[in-house]
């Protein structure tokens, strides 16, 4: 069974450590803070200027003047501050931001990443994504495997525009997580119910099957 949106986020909660200063890029990335384990401290950062974000408010109880870089409404936690977005990059561009999790339209099995922009779309930016690619050191990718049409996105290389070039770290789809490592795309676990030879069918780059692949723990 692939996972949904939810699931998706919810198995890459699972990399989010104690003390861990963390940003979320737009789309799936925005759904972790709701699954971060409770007995553990994390700061959630957004390049428009927030540190301590946490999870989506409940219907009824939003603030318009409080949200996230992709326009969302957010909650914040105690002692969270609000600074300027050139403050808000001077935090990313010196590594301070332990892990950056971030949305994809392709990854490529060099670990390049391709985000921001569709050729012939109207598209808001690339936003914060082409400095978070350039600074962080730890970049996680949450995106779906295939796109409607039921083609690979974990290419061998990107044919969109490029985001950035050999940064990410790990990727976690609807049926897989997998490392970006020199040799290509490591499987490490496979979502429930979904067999290997199906993610070797859905993965145009090289992948990389070593022993028995466990399935994703969610809970």
């Amino acid at each position: 069974m692939a996972l949904d949106k939810n699931q998706i986020a919810k198995r890459i909660a699972k990399e989010v450590k104690d003390g861990y200063y963390v940003n979320l890029g737009i789309g799936i990335p925005t759904l972790v803070a709701n699954f971060v384990r409770t007995d553990i401290s994390v700061e959630f950062q957004s390049e428009n200027g927030v540190l301590g974000m946490g999870p989506f408010p409940f219907e009824g109880e939003e603030d318009a003047d409080i949200i996230n870089a992709g326009k969302q409404t957010i909650t914040t936690l105690p002692g969270a501050s609000f600074f300027d977005s050139a403050f808000s990059f001077g935090m990313i561009r010196s590594k301070k931001v332990d892990l950056t999790i971030l949305g994809a339209m392709e990854v490529s099995e060099k670990g390049d990443i391709a985000n921001w922009k569709i050729p012939g779309k109207m598209v808001k930016g690339m936003g914060g994504a082409m400095d978070l690619v350039a600074s962080a050191e730890n970049i996680i990718v949450a995106m779906m495997h295939v796109n409607k049409a039921g083609e690979s996105k974990v290419l061998k290389n990107c044919t969109l525009p490029l985001t950035g070039v050999g940064c990410v770290k790990k990727i976690v789809t609807e049926l897989a997580v997998m490392d970006v490592t020199p040799n290509g795309f490591k499987l490490l676990e496979r979502a429930p119910g979904v067999s290997v030879e199906e993610i070797v069918k859905a993965t145009e780059g090289k992948l990389i099957v070593e022993g028995e692949i466990p399935e994703m723990i969610l809970d």
